[in-house]
């Protein structure tokens, strides 16, 4: 099934797009430059099934099998060990993304999740963590947001240029 999800990722290339990503430093090895929304109709045609998702998240190194593999995880089957084990290997800001608009923010425990991922002194899982958060906050899923506008303040401090609108984001929902 992984073959015929590449082969339909291959037809999709956008080979201008792949170029521009692997120039930006992309640090995928196979990046075809699928659109996020080609990825999202590709994956729509399977049914959810877990070891599918986490055979295409084990393709590490092929960009739009770690975009489908979020989208095709019962969020049901999806435990917090192994939403920690995919958040600790994450590779970059748009897989972050996808991953914890996709999947992170549906799962019961997600606010228990953005604490723990907040704890962590790894800037990606930090970054994952604050993207959880504003999903979480943007859907209501956040019964008390007052606790984390100190967090935000401080973080804010020395946030890198990436981080720093979605800071900005979170602040202005927590308020």
């Amino acid at each position: 099934m992984i073959k015929t999800l590449k082969k339909q990722f291959f037809a999709h290339r956008n080979g201008v797009l792949s170029q521009q990503l692997k120039a930006a430093g992309d640090p995928h090895a196979i990046v075809m430059g699928c659109q996020l929304v080609d990825v999202v109709a590709i994956a729509g045609h399977y049914s959810k099934d877990s070891r599918l998702a986490q055979a295409l998240w084990d393709e590490s190194h092929y960009r739009e099998c770690r975009m489908a593999a979020p989208m095709l995880y019962p969020v049901e089957e999806f435990t917090m060990d192994d939403a920690l084990n995919w958040c600790n290997s994450l590779e970059d800001i748009e897989i972050a993304d996808v991953l914890c608009h996709r999947l992170l923010r549906h799962l019961s425990f997600a606010p228990q999740l953005c604490d723990r991922l907040l704890e962590s002194e790894k800037p990606l899982l930090r970054y994952a963590a604050w993207r959880l958060l504003l999903n979480l906050l943007l859907l209501k899923k956040i019964e008390d947001p007052s606790h984390y506008i100190a967090k935000v303040e401080q973080e804010l401090q020395s946030a890198p240029a990436y981080l720093h609108s979605l800071l900005l984001s979170i602040r202005e929902e927590c308020c």
